[in-house]
């Protein structure tokens, strides 16, 4: 195969050879979906419907659990209906779809916790100024940034992806379209055109990393500072959350894409996947809400309202 256009269609790689396996895998699959969407679902159902909760920091998460939901949604279901119709195809612009979807959703992820850790510094660090500085303006500006700034990277990314020609069939080695495997399908000559881009990703990656780090290092120095215990826990349960979102989402995306090519395998790469794509997107609610006690009287309360109806 000369090129990209000399056919139609990906073949992604399936978690089992027999059907059994495959539906087991589907129903497994099918419990995380709906995890994710019931966790996030409720998140977002109790930010819009509680006033309470119309706050800088509820309305980045409200932006999160969007993410979440649709970074999940991207994947996961092509991969149970590819289980129950026992079948790996996927079509050629639904892949280049997929991966700008993962990419824009995935990126802008990463630009709203950079976000979401300037908000939490500011509420700490510079709590007089925090209406000030956080307004409603200023929220809506951030977030849409970090919407625009995945939107733009994912853009020139797949365009430039499947612009390079593809030399090494259409058998794609994990259980989405995702770059690393779709570049190994390309002519060894045309990889260096993608070589740049993906430095300029490692640098903004990093960037990011080490905002969110010196964030997080004047936040904790400003909390062993408050004197009251009540004021220190009070502190520490709106910073930890999102630390821990923050640690999940970096150590898997990193492992995922830094890991060394010695170690790779088929198996291993699925298991890293399923790690950076589905895991994150079902547990960043559940991590939010453990110690959040006012999105849990938020969710308390929609309960109770449906309970009623």
């Amino acid at each position: 195969m000369s090129n990209s256009s000399s056919f139609d269609e990906f073949l992604l790689l399936a978690f089992a050879d027999t059907q059994e396996l495959q539906l087991l895998h589907f129903s497994l699959f099918l419990g995380i979906y709906l995890a994710a969407l019931l966790g996030n679902g409720l998140v977002i159902t109790a930010v819009v419907g509680d006033h309470h909760l119309h706050t800088p920091m509820y309305f980045f998460l409200l932006n999160l659990s969007f993410l979440d939901l649709g970074s999940i949604s991207t994947t996961v279901p092509k991969f149970m209906a590819n289980s129950l119709r026992n079948t790996s195809a996927i079509s050629y612009s639904g892949c280049a779809a997929q991966v700008f979807l993962v990419l824009f959703l995935l990126s802008a992820e990463l630009s709203l916790l950079t976000v979401m850790a300037y908000d939490r510094f500011v509420a700490i660090c510079r709590s007089l100024h925090y209406g000030t500085i956080m307004g409603s303006r200023a929220c809506v500006r951030m977030a849409a940034a970090a919407w625009a700034s995945g939107f733009i990277y994912s853009l020139l990314h797949t365009g430039n992806t499947f612009s390079l020609p593809l030399c090494q069939g259409n058998a794609v080695d994990q259980f989405f379209c995702e770059i690393p495997h779709i570049l190994k399908l390309s002519c060894a000559d045309s990889y260096l055109r993608e070589a740049g881009l993906i430095v300029v990703s490692v640098f903004l990656v990093f960037g990011c990393f080490i905002f969110i780090v010196v964030s997080y290092v004047q936040i904790f120095r400003a909390v062993l500072r408050i004197p009251s215990e009540q004021g220190r826990h009070k502190a520490f349960s709106m910073c930890l959350p999102h630390l821990a979102v923050v640690s999940l989402f970096v150590s898997t995306t990193a492992f995922a894409y830094l890991k060394p090519p010695s170690i790779s395998s088929p198996s291993l790469d699925l298991v890293v996947a399923v790690l950076y794509s589905v895991v994150p997107p079902t547990l960043n609610s559940l991590l939010y809400s453990m110690r959040n006690k006012e999105l849990q009287e938020a969710v308390r309360k929609l309960f109770q309202l449906v309970q009623t109806q």
